[in-house]
């Protein structure tokens, strides 16, 4: 017995000499690079906080870091926020640098959508949607939808807040707001998620479990949950029964659309509302035909083509803008003289009084809201909706910053991180300060998308830039004119690790509508 208490001592003292070299062996290193599992360990104790902890490695790394993943795969990658390495990875060597193969299949279900695809079949599908989103009918469609679901969607959930003096997740009313609004222009159905009830919508929730296992992907081997996959267990699982959800949903809406249709040809009748499903249901192939200059076929009426557009624009259009608009409301909530200098310009600008109960600012109005522009800038560039990208190296390269980049190299770049680097913004690149976007003339600075790269940059440049900007000054105008949001006290908000950067625990707000405070005669409350 003495003896194999002697050996275990003796064999737990050799694994301790073991690490504490290992440990001084990478003394001088920001990660300690383990035998077999490499820097892994560092990341997974950091998850929780993970866009926080790279930032910081970025930021003592000069903006760019080699992470060196476990012995049993491809798991190494290149970390940086450089903007000069972003604008050679997404523009002068644009060609070399693509989604590639693993990015496909970690976002399987969105299929051969835009966002997913590369080459010929992406600069195809990207000249389609150039043509489509600037169509007078579809602005004037993103208009009235939205519109038709603040007043009539959002606008009664807050005033019932209000009245009830109840707390409300500003976070699930803005997700699902927007999931109606974009359920409504994308497939020309409402499926009414933003209620008094707040109800269980399976299609909202298969979106969120594709999330989640998105992460998952991104995290594990990819051996062992493709073998999760295989097996139909676990997270992978729940992912099979999320897109079966979807796939079932987006079938009912192509097959009603395309009824709806048949039975409108044949009585004769016009087309009146506008949705994209119609859209490409009626549309003649004249988008250079159904082959392009690149040489690819798409028929654009085929159910496949349907059901991958609408679920890429489906999650573009839901979770981006009410990630950025949950971070701003928290923003302006947080520091009362933003607020104020908000009011204080929306009344510069309100053009004609309204009888109507509330109001929602006009386009015209809302293209002079040059401060809250500023605004959206700021929330954008602190809390970016998407925290980060990858791209994969088809050939060998050197970056900008110096580093060799053999072929199939993981580059991962964080917006995040890009938002809070101190070169580029200045001491104060922690403060929420909207000033720092507007010049001396009063207007709004231009700063290089390769810096602020919120809406991505090159020539994959987010085609919705300006629906974007548009739809978070319309909602926040309207919402921030007609009520005031109060953060519950001591409610903690942090960023979530996640494909889209949302709030752990939500955003919980108390509700007051400023008109209710004015008819009483407090102007004070108004701006």
């Amino acid at each position: 017995m003495g003896m194999e208490m002697l050996e275990a001592i003796l064999g737990f003292l050799a694994i301790v000499t073991f690490i504490l070299w290992v440990w001084w062996w990478n003394a001088n290193e920001i990660l300690v690079n383990w035998p077999v599992v490499g820097m892994l360990p560092q990341l997974s104790w950091n998850m929780s906080r993970l866009h926080d902890f790279l930032t910081c490695i970025l930021q003592q790394s000069q903006g760019t870091f080699l992470f060196k993943g476990h012995w049993f795969g491809d798991y190494d990658f290149l970390l940086t926020s450089d903007s000069m390495n972003i604008r050679h990875v997404l523009s002068k060597n644009f060609d070399n640098y693509h989604k590639g193969e693993d990015f496909k299949e970690i976002f399987e279900p969105m299929g051969d959508g835009i966002f997913t695809s590369d080459s010929d079949n992406w600069r195809f599908l990207r000249r389609i949607f150039h043509y489509v989103l600037r169509t007078k009918s579809f602005e004037l469609a993103a208009r009235s939808s939205m519109e038709q679901k603040i007043l009539k969607g959002l606008f009664p959930i807050l005033e019932n807040a209000s009245i009830l003096a109840t707390e409300v997740d500003l976070q699930d009313v803005l997700k699902r707001f927007m999931f109606d609004n974009i359920c409504l222009l994308v497939l020309g159905f409402d499926p009414n998620s933003l209620s008094i009830e707040f109800p269980q919508i399976p299609c909202a929730k298969a979106y969120d479990d594709m999330s989640i296992a998105a992460i998952h992907r991104h995290t594990m081997p990819k051996g062992i949950w493709k073998l999760q996959r295989w097996l139909r267990i676990g997270i992978e699982k729940r992912v099979r029964k999320a897109r079966d959800v979807f796939d079932d949903f987006a079938e009912q809406c192509i097959t009603r659309k395309r009824q709806q249709l048949g039975q409108r040809r044949r009585n004769h009748e016009e087309q009146e509302d506008f949705d994209l499903l119609t859209y490409f249901l009626v549309k003649d192939n004249d988008f250079g035909g159904d082959q392009g200059e690149e040489g690819v076929t798409i028929d654009i009426k085929s159910n496949k083509f349907l059901r991958d557009t609408a679920f890429n624009l489906v999650a573009a259009g839901r979770d981006t803008i009410a990630a950025g608009l949950v971070w701003l409301f928290w923003l302006v909530g947080t520091h009362p003289s933003v607020e104020k200098k908000i009011l204080e310009e929306m009344k510069a600008n309100l053009k004609s009084r309204t009888d109507r109960k509330w109001k929602i600012f006009s386009i015209e109005e809302v293209k002079n809201l040059v401060y809250l522009h500023a605004v959206v800038c700021e929330t954008l560039r602190l809390y970016p909706p998407i925290p980060f990208e990858h791209k994969a190296s088809i050939g060998p390269d050197i970056l900008p910053s110096g580093h060799q980049i053999p072929r199939n190299m993981k580059i991962i770049y964080s917006l995040y991180s890009m938002g809070r680097m101190e070169d580029t913004w200045g001491k104060d690149f922690l403060e929420f300060k909207p000033e720092r976007w507007i010049s001396k003339r009063g207007e709004i600075k231009h700063v290089s998308s390769y810096q602020f790269i919120a809406f991505n940059a090159g020539p994959r440049t987010c085609l919705g830039k300006d629906l974007a900007f548009l739809q978070m000054k319309t909602i926040a105008s309207a919402v921030l004119w007609n009520f005031s949001l109060q953060v519950v006290e001591n409610h903690h908000v942090s960023p979530n690790f996640s494909m889209v950067l949302f709030m752990k625990k939500g955003l919980k707000v108390k509700v007051f509508e400023r008109f209710a405070c004015s008819a009483r005669g407090n102007e004070g409350n108004l701006i």
